[in-house]
């Protein structure tokens, strides 16, 4: 195992009847007024929106608004949430949604707190000093934002856009309001998305070369085990209470740091290849993480073949009999069919994307660049390794 720090400072509000905890929470603030970030009409027409104007009010909250967040957030909303906000004398930033939402007001909190171009922070050019401080009524069980240390945005005043992250602890959430019952409405599609999303953040954790503790193994393991039943009991009944409860807590934590405690801190090899082709097609992450995940993991589990045979055993419920290879390709195999069952893609021609050997060798080159040249832990990838994997995805 690894030595580690484990810091998860967010206050949870869960359950049935959680936002109406919204205006107390925002009252513990002390702000004086809040930038009120959200997406499309969903949040309106549901009535979401008026209660939480509401709890602003009750807070003695003064506030203004910014919606329009689209999937894969954009830069330029970002930027022009950072001037409303400074123009406004913002101090606090409420996101209703999900990690999109989420992602794009963590965005405005670097920029609102730190001088200069907040884009260098998401290429790697500066480091964030501060955020700031953000609160979150979360309406998408998926990307785990609502107490993570990650934001996610992509850049569309570049050629070809980019997809990049900033990970640090100022932009973790102050408060997080988790009703799950908010999340009833949404498509099945999106609702697979997002398991998918919560399964692989957890997943970047579990398959590792380094070192880790059994006691992380069993709560990633129980975890995964949990979303997996839960999800396939959504596609049925998308209304089921419980499955939307374990589902929403399962992405918090599976994004916390929680499920990497002890570990070298992830592989992250999908999910750094899923951000290029996020970028380049504007493709739904969980969706993009399902349809190159196969091609990814037959490609590297030679490497970490322990983890994937624990996996297999452990989390897909395969026999331990046979050769462990064998366990751990038919591991891989009941994942890919769990994806499938739930209406993932698994491929890149399901996910509707013909990538050219142009654009592949550019997507390869820009991820193995994110990390220095190399991506990975089961395996290290270097751009051929990326490039093939893609090429097998299709």
């Amino acid at each position: 195992m690894f030595d580690f720090q484990y810091f998860a400072p967010t206050k949870v509000a869960f359950g049935r009847n959680s936002l109406q905890k919204l205006s107390s929470l925002i009252a513990e603030q002390g702000c004086k007024k809040v930038l009120l970030h959200y997406g499309g009409g969903s949040a309106e027409r549901s009535g979401l929106l008026s209660v939480v104007r509401g709890a602003l009010a009750a807070a003695g909250a003064a506030f203004v608004e910014l919606g329009g967040v689209k999937p894969n957030p954009r830069l330029s909303l970002v930027r022009e949430g950072i001037a409303l906000a400074r123009a406004e004398g913002v101090d606090f930033l409420l996101a209703v949604g999900g990690g999109s939402v989420i992602d794009s007001a963590k965005a405005i909190g670097y920029g609102l707190k730190n001088q200069g171009d907040v884009w260098d922070f998401y290429e790697g050019l500066r480091k964030p000093s501060a955020c700031m401080p953000v609160g979150v009524v979360l309406t998408i069980a998926a990307a785990g934002s609502e107490m993570s240390n990650s934001s996610v945005i992509t850049n569309d005043e570049v050629e070809g856009w980019l997809k990049r992250s900033c990970n640090t602890d100022y932009a973790r959430p102050r408060f997080a309001v988790m009703d799950p019952a908010l999340t009833f409405t949404l498509p099945p599609y999106q609702t697979a998305c997002g398991c998918t999303d919560i399964l692989m953040h957890t997943m970047e954790r579990y398959f590792t070369s380094g070192g880790n503790m059994q006691i992380t193994d069993s709560l990633a393991e129980g975890l995964m085990r949990t979303v997996i039943a839960n999800a396939k009991l959504l596609v049925s009944n998308p209304a089921d209470y419980d499955a939307r409860a374990e589902v929403m807590w399962a992405g918090a934590v599976s994004h916390n740091g929680l499920t990497g405690c002890g570990n070298n801190g992830g592989d992250w090899a999908v999910h750094g290849i899923e951000h290029e082709l996020g970028g380049l097609y504007d493709v739904a992450h969980g969706a993009g993480l399902a349809a190159v995940w196969t091609a990814w993991a037959n490609y590297v589990y030679k490497d970490c073949l322990t983890r994937f045979y624990l996996f297999a055993v452990r989390v897909m419920g395969v026999r331990p009999s046979g050769t462990r290879e064998g366990v751990a390709r038919e591991g891989i195999e009941r994942f890919t069919a769990f994806l499938a069952d739930i209406g993932m893609p698994v491929t890149l021609s399901e996910l509707g994307v013909s990538p050219s050997d142009e654009d592949i060798a550019r997507m390869a080159r820009l991820c193995a660049a994110t990390g220095g040249g190399k991506k990975g832990s089961a395996k290290i990838l270097y751009a051929a390794d990326i490039a093939q994997i893609l090429k097998n995805a299709v």
